[in-house]
């Protein structure tokens, strides 16, 4: 049986890690993978994280499952977080193995409910999107979102692909610091967005892995929160790996929102599916998630450790379009400071992605998406130098 099987392509961003690891250079820089770095080049565990840690150490007393869902306290913390009071009623959630668990469940109900709604996905998106969307083998499209021109969001574009959205289908919307752009709608356009999928009877689905990243806690929930309000069914996949540092733990959360007399029923196809797939989600990363957002003085300490990551990212962001500007004589990128999160797209070629790392040992993915938080002071300029030189 096994003999039939035939190669899968590699993930690039696998094969990126892959080439930076056997680079015998000390000078070369990471700029492919998507997890933050602080100034040493370390992925740091948030201190409240740590005490969090030490204090389920000491007081947990048993290993036994959680529920299928995971733990209520958990689910009733993150629908807290992200959307904010009054959605008791209408959230039906399910804990999964991070972000892309979230994304690969809701994916799956949308297929249970309806089998031949499409997926629109913005073009480009992470890959993990479409990927799954091809796996599932469900009818998909893809709608224009970013300018290369511009470095800004292609809206009109946009615009008119949504326009062919059916009723019943669903968009796939990044809630904040859009991956790989790192563009965003501002909530203007988010509205215009909302009235047009309203009108056309779509569902909208919102990937929140970055909240906290862009322009606050708060801040970066209030798209996902006015979808919310806006619509009566609404599915959201998000992620603990980046603004709680937890990534190996696989912390996220499916909340599908409904009416209150559908919640039981959709609350146990969600139950349905974790069983499918893996029975129980993992507990460790959402336990401590769940303990920070209960104990005041841990999430006090949490957010303030979160906006010093959202800045260093802000200021990195700043330094290199200020770096690029001085060394390309020109405006080209001063977008880099208007994007948000840990990603912007630059806009060279392949050729020229390669020549950075084959002469100056620069990784990044293929399409020009670098990781910000892979930068510090110190290496900023010498990214800027090496870009400029392969324009010239």
């Amino acid at each position: 049986m096994l003999e039939a099987l035939n190669p899968q392509p590699q993930d690039k961003i696998l094969q990126l890690i892959a080439l930076f690891r056997d680079d015998p250079r000390q000078a070369k820089i990471d700029l492919g993978v998507g997890v933050y770095k602080d100034a040493t080049g370390l992925t740091p565990v948030m201190r409240a994280v740590k005490a969090a840690e030490k204090k389920l150490w000491e007081t947990e007393t048993t290993k036994t499952y959680t529920a299928l869902a995971g733990e209520p306290a958990y689910n009733a913390a993150m629908v807290q977080m992200i959307l904010g009071s009054g959605y008791a009623d209408r959230a039906a959630s399910v804990a999964t193995p991070g972000g892309t668990g979230a994304i690969r469940q809701a994916l799956e109900l949308i297929r249970m409910a309806s089998p031949a709604a499409k997926v629109w996905m913005s073009n480009p998106t992470w890959p993990n999107h479409p990927s799954i969307v091809k796996y599932l083998g469900m009818p998909s499209a893809e709608y224009r979102y970013f300018d290369s021109a511009s470095g800004g969001v292609d809206f009109a574009g946009l615009m008119a692909d949504l326009d062919g959205v059916a009723a019943g289908d669903a968009v796939l919307l990044h809630g904040c610091c859009h991956n790989p752009t790192g563009a965003n709608l501002d909530l203007a356009q988010w509205a215009q967005v909302l009235d047009l999928l309203a009108a056309r009877g779509a569902i909208p689905f919102v990937d929140l892995a970055y909240q906290g990243f862009g322009d606050g806690l708060e801040e970066d929930a209030a798209a996902t929160r006015m979808v919310a309000a806006r619509f009566p069914e609404v599915l959201i996949a998000a992620s603990c790996s980046k603004n709680f540092g937890v990534y190996r733990e696989r912390t996220g959360i499916l909340i599908a929102l409904t009416s209150p007399d559908r919640k039981a029923v959709v609350q146990g196809n969600l139950n349905y599916l974790n069983r499918q797939n893996y029975s129980f989600p993992p507990d460790h990363g959402a336990r401590l998630v769940t303990m920070i957002l209960e104990d005041a003085a841990l999430t006090a300490d949490w957010k303030a450790e979160l906006e010093d990551v959202r800045l260093n990212m802000l200021s990195l962001r700043q330094q290199l379009a200020d770096e690029l500007r001085r060394a390309t004589n020109s405006d080209r990128f001063d977008f880099v400071a208007r994007h948000r999160g840990m990603f912007s797209r630059l806009g060279l070629t392949e050729a020229q992605v390669a020549t950075l790392r084959e002469v100056h040992g620069i990784y990044m993915v293929g399409d020009s998406r670098i990781n910000i938080a892979g930068l510090n002071a110190k290496t900023v300029p010498i990214l800027a130098a090496a870009i400029a030189q392969v324009l010239a």
